[in-house]
Parts: structure tokens; sequence; C-alpha cells
């Protein structure tokens, strides 16, 4: 997904986990209310600065496509931990951590680290080329085949 494209979406209030999961809603077979919905309490971290709301927005979709929801289905909760790591080692290759807080260098929780966040523009510049690059990639593990044993997840 283009940066500009995730500026516009930011402006009208959607938060990082929520542009990422939206943009592989039809994918997914879900719409874009549905996953806005699921992603809502995600952005900034839980909005305490955990875990970078654009990589939950992309493990949600992973497991939308991957994980595993019968017993005994080893093979499948498999192949969506390994989908989960490549994800993580790819995001790794260019980002240092995939917690909000040390991404940013601040901590969006804290009003007096956000008001830094915001005067530097933090929040429209560096975190529409991490969302972007998370799209990128996320895309390019949707892409590939389902190798679960032909088994599909059914909504």
């Amino acid at each position: 997904m283009k940066e500009n494209k995730i500026v516009e979406l930011f402006k009208q209030g959607f938060d990082c986990g929520q542009v990422v999961l939206s943009s592989f809603a039809q994918e997914l077979g879900m719409d874009t209310k549905q996953t806005n919905k699921i992603a809502a309490s995600f952005g900034g971290g839980m909005f305490c600065g955990e875990t970078c709301g654009a990589v939950i927005g992309a493990l949600m979709a992973i497991g939308l496509k991957y994980g595993h929801y019968l017993p005994n289905t080893s093979d499948t909760k498999n192949e969506n931990i390994s989908k989960i790591m490549e994800f993580r080692e790819k995001f790794l290759m260019k980002y240092n951590s995939t917690v909000c807080r040390e991404l940013l260098g601040y901590d969006i929780s804290k009003p007096e680290e956000m008001k830094i966040i915001l005067e530097k523009g933090l929040l429209f510049n560096f975190c529409p080329k991490l969302v972007s690059y998370v799209t990128e990639i996320l895309g390019e593990i949707l892409s590939q085949d389902n190798t679960n044993g032909g088994e599909k997840n059914e909504n």
C-alpha cells in the first residue's frame, strides 16, 4: 500500500493495525467493517506502546489465512507458526524491533512523549513507511500457496 494512501487513512482516524488488516479484507473473505472493528484496539501497540499495531494487524491476517481452528491439526498450526516467523524475520531485516515505543523512540501512552511524536510528525512520516513495508511483506506471505493439506479455514 502506498504511503500517501496510508496517511489519508490515518487522517480519517484509522490506526496502523486497521490499515494493515483492512487492506487484505477481501482476500481474507471479510469486509472492511469487520476488519476495522477487529483491529480497532491494537493501534499504537494497543495504545500503550507495546507490539506495533501494524505487526499485530499482519499477524491477525496470517492467522485468518493459515491459522488452525480444529483440534489435533498440528500441521496447520506449524504452518501458521512458520508464516509468523517468516513475517517477523522479514520485518526485522528493516526495523530493529516489533515494539511500538522502540520503533518510534517514544511511548505513545505517555502524553508528554505523544506530544513529541506529534511535533516530530512521526505518525505521518515514519509510521506510513512502516505500514507500507508491513503490507508489502504480508502481501508476499498471503499470496503463497496454503499447503496445509488442502484444508481451507472456513469463516
